[in-house]
């Protein structure tokens, strides 16, 4: 990491493929660490509790006294289901939790896996324990669309908010919201696209020094245990960058994330398999946190074994290596 960041951008981006074997492994976990599918993290000001949002239990909320743990289960965000009518309303995913002024947002999808009918919910609280719905943000697809309403992740750029979601279909796209960001403002534009794939989904953008970074998963998340992919077809985890955070992003080698672009951030080694699903947390004492979730493969490969994963993330080469 030191070589790297005394490195120009194109040296690096060389580099960077051949340091992909060296990954750190996830770090400490305690407490309840498994079936973590799509995690979200956010640490409470007041006492510095940390939370963790996943996918089904209608959105499972865990808390621990730090990102290690112990996590322990505190219920559902969304107990009595979202009010979006549409298949899923009552199992939702990929949770997404910011924190806007003093009101926190928790966004995530109604779904069904496979469809490409999907919308994306909001639900708000003021202290992360007790969520109210607000129904669908306006952001719905079909097939007439060439998105799929999944995924979404909230970015504050200057006091503008984006929403970043897709799912397979042409991939990823942004929203902007409105200043209340409950609502989308405007029509939804792509950002990353890979014609040779469709297996591009669950963006988050992340701001860090000048740049956004779009980190997004790429590959075939689930069924492992029935289907597992070809080696280095499973999930990994990509990232490409812009100076906007509406993009043209590009990866370290300069091609369009538009256009089949994207760097390899995390992908399968040692005895994880299949790292995705994930967010980035700029924790007060360890920096910016790369969270995921991940198969242990000396526990099982089914979607419920999937673990809670995170590293610390070095952007000294202006490029996130974990």
């Amino acid at each position: 990491m030191k070589l790297l960041s005394k490195l120009s951008f194109s040296a690096a981006a060389l580099l960077l493929p051949a340091l992909a074997h060296a990954y750190a492994n996830p770090g400490a976990c305690s407490g309840t660490c498994t079936n973590t599918h799509d995690p979200s993290i956010i640490r409470r000001d007041s006492d510095g509790t940390y939370f963790r949002f996943s996918t089904g239990g209608k959105i499972a909320v865990h808390t621990a006294s730090d990102l290690t743990g112990s996590w322990t289960y505190l219920g559902a965000a969304i107990p009595a289901g979202s009010s979006i009518d549409l298949t899923g309303n009552d199992d939702l995913w990929a949770p997404d939790v910011t924190k806007v002024g003093d009101t926190y947002y928790l966004y995530y999808s109604v779904s069904s896996f496979g469809s490409q009918d999907s919308a994306i919910g909001v639900a708000t609280s003021t202290d992360l324990e007790t969520w109210t719905d607000r129904g669908s943000t306006g952001i719905r697809s079909s097939s007439s669309k060439s998105y799929n309403a999944i995924d979404p992740n909230l970015i504050n750029a200057d006091g503008t908010y984006y929403l970043t979601f897709g799912s397979f279909w042409k991939n990823i796209y942004q929203v902007e919201m409105k200043s209340t960001p409950t609502a989308a403002a405007g029509s939804a534009a792509q950002v990353a696209y890979d014609p040779t794939t469709t297996a591009e989904e669950g963006a988050f953008v992340f701001k860090n020094g000048d740049y956004y970074y779009l980190f997004y998963s790429k590959g075939q998340c689930c069924g492992y245990d029935s289907s597992k992919p070809a080696a280095g077809a499973e999930y990994k985890i990509m990232a490409c960058r812009s100076s906007s955070a509406t993009g043209g992003f590009v990866d370290a080698d300069g091609t369009d994330c538009t256009n089949g672009g994207g760097t390899v951030v995390l992908e399968s080694h040692d005895n994880v398999y299949g790292p995705g699903g994930q967010g980035v947390y700029d924790d007060p004492t360890r920096g910016p946190v790369l969270y995921y979730h991940y198969v242990d493969t000396t526990i099982g490969y089914a979607d419920g074994d999937k673990q809670f994963g995170w590293n610390t993330i070095d952007f000294s080469s202006g490029w996130p290596v974990v």
